[in-house]
């Protein structure tokens, strides 16, 4: 079968989930949607339902290396066999569809996914769906859920081709998740963001939830991990040790919280010591992993992919390596490059411009030239890897930022050399 590239809209997804018995509809879902920190509160909220003995499994989008990472049931990937076996049977009905008519075009790969990922959680028993937005939200197609418990993360700048251009535009894009009597928490947004989503929740009937509303947050950080203390309206957590690394997990860690709260509204009765035990043990591959390698070299992994993660990445590295690693950079063509190196290179030495092995990355060479227009020396190396090589020459410390795709591209032969730290 041949997969189409992006495409919003939930007929294929209706249709194809309809043709396999809507096994989105034999768990409770969790709907995490957001432009950053979508992906740890995901793991965060996940990590604390198992804790507490739930079958939970989590959806999450894209995958570093392997494909079976998308879909963790408890705090393992599903195995080779039955996700080729289901994902076989997805694709074998969507052929069928297709010849029947019901189909009119192939579905996306994040369509087929997402259908597998569905029936993989029915075929294994899933009780609590936690599912991460693939793009957007309203026309996603994971938006086929009707989950009784929703979050948005945050609201910035990113896909402005598929969203809008506009904080408002994307904003009702993310909105899109938000269905009648549901509980939807928000995490700090810009205002007119969070208008919007006061508008659309009033509007359908939803719950809303502003994370940090009646809320006392205390946060010390400890080696680049926060030690926080949150007394909400329902309870008091910590002070607990973040596992994630970054101030801005903080925030992240709070919208877990609450979602997690008003799950325990639908009659999940997460006790606060799974959801203290799901925060100090939430992992979330390539975003601020230190590895540690054989020589004492340290390589610290970041997927900051669009300007607000750059922003984080920075504020990160001015708190913790003021030695200012060596940079190796790799970005997609349809992101803002220049809004990202300019927030990596006042935080960073020497900069090598690499490229992902994928049609939407952008030549080192022309990489190069956005970071020489920051007025910064740069070296063009079109492998990752031998990138990565020719910075830890240049120092003791390297950053690898700027894309999902090379973090995937880099992480697997760096952990066989690294000690996780």
């Amino acid at each position: 079968m041949l997969f189409r590239s992006i495409k919003l809209g939930l007929t294929n997804i209706s249709h194809l989930c309809a043709a396999l018995g809507n096994p989105e509809r034999s768990f409770t879902s969790v709907h995490v949607a957001g432009t950053n920190g979508k992906g740890s509160v995901t793991a965060m909220i996940h990590a604390a339902l198992v804790s507490e003995g739930v079958r939970a499994a989590r959806y999450t989008s894209p995958h570093l290396v392997d494909l079976a990472e998308r879909f963790v049931i408890g705090f393992d990937p599903v195995d080779a066999a039955t996700l080729e076996t289901v994902a076989s049977e997805v694709l074998t009905c969507a052929d069928r569809l297709l010849r029947e008519g019901v189909l009119s075009v192939h579905p996306t790969f994040f369509e087929a996914t997402t259908a597998t990922a569905f029936e993989l959680f029915r075929r294994e028993h899933v009780e609590v769906g936690v599912i991460e937005v693939g793009l957007g939200g309203r026309f996603d197609a994971t938006n086929v859920l009707a989950p009784p418990v929703g979050a948005i993360t945050s609201i910035g700048f990113d896909h402005q081709q598929y969203l809008g251009d506009t904080l408002e535009a994307i904003a009702f894009e993310k909105a899109g998740i938000i269905k009648a009597g549901m509980a939807v928490v928000t995490g700090a947004l810009p205002t007119p963001a969070m208008n919007t989503i006061r508008r659309v929740a009033k509007e359908r009937g939803a719950q809303l939830v502003e994370a940090a509303e009646g809320v006392r947050v205390e946060s010390v950080m400890n080696g680049g991990r926060a030690v926080v203390t949150f007394e909400t309206p329902v309870d008091r957590y910590g002070p607990v040790e973040l596992r994630l690394r970054g101030e801005h997990q903080v925030h992240n860690a709070l919208v877990a919280v609450r979602a997690l709260e008003a799950l325990r509204g639908e009659g999940w009765l997460v006790s606060k010591e799974a959801i203290e035990e799901g925060l100090s043990a939430a992992e979330w591959p390539a975003r601020l992993e230190l590895m540690i390698l054989p020589d004492g070299k340290r390589v610290l992994l970041d997927a900051a992919h669009n300007v607000e993660g750059a922003r984080a990445l920075a504020a990160y590295l001015r708190a913790w390596h003021p030695e200012r690693p060596v940079l190796v950079v790799g970005v997609m063509h349809d992101k803002d490059v220049d809004g990202i190196v300019a927030e990596l290179l006042p935080v960073t030495s020497s900069v090598i411009a690499t490229e992902a092995d994928t049609p939407r990355a952008m030549p080192a060479q022309e990489l190069a030239r956005h970071v020489e227009e920051g007025r910064r020396a740069v070296h063009a190396e079109a492998d990752p890897l031998v990138a990565v090589d020719e910075a830890l020459v240049r120092g003791d410390t390297v950053c690898v930022a700027g894309s999902i795709f090379l973090a995937g591209a880099v992480r697997d032969a760096l952990k066989r050399r690294a000690i996780l730290r």
